[in-house]
């Protein structure tokens, strides 16, 4: 199985930024130890804060990875353009998040990405990477 996660913008942070809500692990650490959690899954990472670059890589992979785990941060609310790129493809979708997004801003309780998602994981803290990958065992 070949699966890859995508993270938008910010995302390259996690371990300094805001640690009350993201914790305290990079996302290096953590990723490191989901591969070897999942060692008979070929898992791979992609980080951009540029929306078009995150459209490219949906595009790069999406007809012929098993599966996606996109965790599109704050393009989560505003892109309609990481939609139609989700729409676009064939390999299924996770969405993920890290905190707990509608116990946080109003603004953050719709996702217009989620529709075109095969489902959606957030507020289990990094370990909604490991519930993502779960999913699709």
């Amino acid at each position: 199985m070949k699966l890859i996660i995508i993270n938008g913008p910010n995302l390259n942070l996690l371990g300094t930024r805001e640690t009350d809500v993201y914790g305290s692990q990079t996302f290096k650490a953590y990723f490191n130890d989901l591969k070897k959690k999942f060692a008979t899954i070929e898992l791979s990472y992609y980080q951009s804060n540029v929306e078009g670059e995150l459209i490219n890589k949906l595009h790069e992979v999406g007809f012929s990875y098993d599966g996606i785990l996109l965790n599109a941060g704050g393009y989560t609310h505003t892109s309609v353009a990481l939609r139609d790129a989700i729409a676009a493809i064939k390999s299924p979708v996770i969405e993920v998040h890290i905190s707990n997004v509608f116990a946080r801003e109003d603004f953050r309780h719709n996702s217009l990405i989620a529709p075109k998602c095969k489902g959606s994981i957030s507020g289990f803290g990094m370990d909604s990477y490991r519930l993502a990958v779960e999913s699709f065992m």
